[in-house]
């Protein structure tokens, strides 16, 4: 067996920052090492870095039977040799009990590719495998899942200008009406990064014979395409909220501002993979009729 004969196998390599993420081009160095606890035949230790992304989901059910949707995308497939028997002799490699450490060296392609994520209906991967191969057994692969991170150029001005968007609403009770309620949201930009705070500035004005409290959420939407985009299934996920002070009934200009903080786990923003795409929106909505919000969209990047 080869767990009897393999111990402590570790694949280590340097971390180009204090988030251990890699991006498009960069360098891959590090080591794997193990310990035999017999003398083994080695025919070749080989490393790969793979980029992929897939979606599934389902539909229906009962009578009308069950239609399964799905998508696959390869981004990248590098393959490299560790270690390798000697090909002018023909002979195998032997390697004596004991550990055993190699270094090795790779790159990450240039290219668009998108960020790392894992959602409700597929997910986008990086992987490093390292596959091991010995005479007259099925080699043995070990991997190790690599963090992506797409670099957004962030000198774009349309990211640093303020957002801002208004709705209103009139109460309705049989015959009566309310004068309205209306609010404006602003942002001062539309970029952040995770565990930033973003102040959102809101105007209310309450017409209605009700107190309205304004609450603020944070949404991430995930989009899954099939192939050109025949299908598709949606999923929004609230990330955070925060709930604001009542709005008190035949007010009006009403100055409010919510510090909301950004989940340091959140996953950043997708938009250039065909079959996954990840967006985020802040929403503000009033108890007081529920049909009025405000949404203004965001873009969540590894650095500004």
């Amino acid at each position: 067996m080869f767990e009897q004969t393999f111990k402590n196998f570790q694949i280590c390599f340097r971390a180009l920052n204090e988030r251990n993420t890699f991006s498009s081009g960069d360098p891959i160095t590090g080591q794997i090492s193990f310990e035999l606890t017999k003398e083994t035949k080695i025919t070749v230790i080989t490393v790969k870095l793979t980029g992929k992304a897939n979606v599934h989901w389902s539909t229906g059910g009962g009578r009308s039977g069950r239609r399964h949707y799905s998508a696959r995308l390869d981004f990248f497939d590098f393959k490299g040799v560790i270690m390798q028997e000697n090909t002018a002799t023909g002979r195998t490699t032997k390697l004596q009990p004991g550990t055993h450490v190699y270094p090795f060296s790779c790159q990450l392609p240039q290219g668009d590719f998108p960020s790392s994520f894992q959602g409700i209906h597929g997910r986008i991967l990086y992987s490093l495998t390292v596959s091991i191969s010995r005479p007259w057994h099925m080699s043995k692969d070990f991997v190790t899942e690599l963090n992506f991170v797409n670099h957004i150029d962030t000198n774009q001005p349309v990211l640093w200008a303020p957002l801002s968007g208004s709705n209103q609403m009139t109460l309705c009770c049989l015959w009566c009406a309310s004068r309205p309620i209306t609010m404006t949201v602003s942002v001062e930009k539309k970029a952040f990064v995770p565990g930033e705070t973003v102040k959102i500035i809101c105007e209310f004005s309450n017409g209605s014979t009700r107190t309205a409290t304004p609450k603020v959420r944070l949404q991430q939407k995930q989009v899954y395409y099939t192939h050109s985009k025949v299908s598709k299934r949606m999923f929004v996920k609230h990330l955070a909220s925060l709930t604001g002070e009542p709005i008190s009934a035949q007010t009006s200009n009403v100055h409010t501002e919510i510090m909301l903080t950004i989940p340091s786990s959140a996953s950043l923003t997708i938009s250039n993979c065909s079959i996954l795409v990840v967006e985020y929106f802040i929403e503000v909505s009033l108890n007081a009729c529920t049909d009025l919000t405000v949404l203004v969209p965001i873009i969540l990047c590894d650095t500004l």
